[in-house]
């Protein structure tokens, strides 16, 4: 009979490592506060020209977006739209995710290494369920190889 991901490794390691797993990855996100300053004045971009600070804001990178789609929906044969409209959106993509910010709820240091134990490993128990264990007749070819 076959174990966890077809091999012969141990069923029971598969779903302890798993549980651990999701529990220790649940707590883990649990205690992350995500927060973003996403907006339309927000800067996304700076830019350094001649010694002086120039903000490129969302509203900046909107304008773009707007005319490309328009010239998208007159014209979409047109390279120049689908490059507006693309690249304004990607822009766009680059400065939300740039925008967040991740900060850990206070925890006591026995908190935080337990969720990582839970999690990292479980990982680790979950990964070693799915490899082949060792049988007696591979055992003793290896032995006999190696002698």
């Amino acid at each position: 009979m076959k174990g966890a991901g077809g091999t012969q490794g141990g069923t029971g390691q598969f779903f302890m490592g798993l549980a651990m797993m999701c529990g220790g990855f649940y707590l883990l996100f649990n205690a992350i506060q995500v927060s973003s300053s996403f907006g339309l004045g927000y800067g996304l971009y700076r830019v350094n020209a001649f010694g002086q600070g120039m903000s490129i804001t969302t509203g900046m990178v909107m304008l773009p977006f707007i005319i490309g789609i328009v010239m998208v929906f007159f014209d979409a044969k047109s390279k120049l739209a689908w490059l507006l409209s693309l690249g304004s959106l990607t822009a766009l993509i680059v400065g939300v995710i740039s925008s967040i910010q991740f900060h850990f709820k206070s925890m006591s240091a026995f908190e935080l290494i337990v969720i990582l134990v839970l999690a990292f490993g479980g990982l680790g128990l979950f990964l070693r369920s799915l490899k082949d264990a060792p049988t007696s007749d591979t055992q003793a070819i290896h032995k006999r190889n190696n002698h």
